[in-house]
């Protein structure tokens, strides 16, 4: 009787272990996920923020999608902070704009802390990522002889600094990005923050002024971020759009195709089905010839 009440008192035991075991080895074999914020200052108009979800799942890292996440600017304990909120896209990328509610958190320091925030999931938990940036921007201006000028300056105390040693790309905007100014890919600041360029794109097409969009750019910066800035520039030219709607080309609407095109293919298929025709009637008289 006393090893029955010992083996249903072990029973009891490990039934209730179970669950627990279960639970534990399931928060365990939870995936980590990490989240990767950017900053960017776009012609030193507006700013925002870009994160990325990612996770390594079978030894690779993946972008991980449907992901709220909220973002604050000096710290995401006091609600008065929030940024925005967002949900990752396909490629884990979620983007809020920086909004005038808090401009005065934003002018209150020329160091500034952005955090986000990942809301908690099924699959993961909540996760925070940091970036800390000093405030930035880039000038860019021509000179002649089809020169690009660009200076960097960081806020340093109340002070607008010239900075040296950063890396700065100048170049062209066209539709597939940012084509370099000529075969150097960057250029480093000098002590007085500028780079210079001499723009070595002849006969690049520009809008129907002959008007160019040239761009100066830092890119991923551990202090500053990403900052861009645009000016236009007729350094390109016009090039008339010269229509072939209604002539006949070999790439034309219907209709409009070569005339030996044209009669290259309906000689074809008038010569396809002589030949089925004359097969037929000779079908025809083979089958009288046989009836006889």
């Amino acid at each position: 009787m006393k090893k029955y009440k010992l083996f249903q008192l072990l029973f009891v035991v490990i039934i209730g272990l179970v669950p627990n075991l279960l639970m534990a080895q399931e928060a365990a074999e939870k995936p980590t996920l990490a989240l990767s914020l950017k900053y960017f200052n776009d012609n030193n108009k507006t700013h925002h923020l870009e994160v990325q979800a990612k996770s390594k799942i079978d030894g690779k890292f993946q972008m991980i999608a449907n992901v709220p996440v909220q973002f604050y600017i000096g710290t995401e304990t006091d609600k008065a902070n929030l940024i925005g909120k967002g949900v990752t896209n396909p490629k884990g990328i979620a983007t809020v704009i920086i909004p005038a509610t808090v401009k005065t958190q934003w002018l209150s320091t020329p160091n500034q802390t952005f955090i986000v925030v990942s809301t908690p999931t099924k699959m993961y938990e909540e996760t925070k990522g940091e970036l800390a940036i000093t405030k930035a921007k880039l000038q860019i201006d021509t000179a002649e002889g089809r020169i690009i000028n660009a200076k960097l300056l960081a806020l340093v105390d109340t002070t607008w600094t010239p900075i040296a040693g950063v890396d700065v790309i100048l170049g062209v905007k066209r539709l597939g990005g940012i084509l370099n100014a000529n075969e150097t890919p960057t250029y480093s600041t000098d002590s007085s923050g500028a780079v210079m360029a001499e723009f070595k794109r002849d006969s690049l097409p520009g809008d129907n002024k002959g008007n160019l969009i040239l761009t100066a750019s830092v890119i991923d910066n551990d202090v500053y971020g990403n900052l861009s800035v645009e000016m236009v520039a007729p350094w390109g030219k016009y090039y008339p759009f010269d229509s072939k709607f209604d002539e006949r080309t070999l790439f034309a609407r219907r209709g409009h195709s070569p005339l030996w095109l044209e009669i290259l293919a309906y000689a074809i298929i008038v010569g396809v089905w002589a030949i089925i025709i004359h097969l037929l009637l000779q079908l025809r008289k083979t089958i009288k010839l046989g009836v006889e």
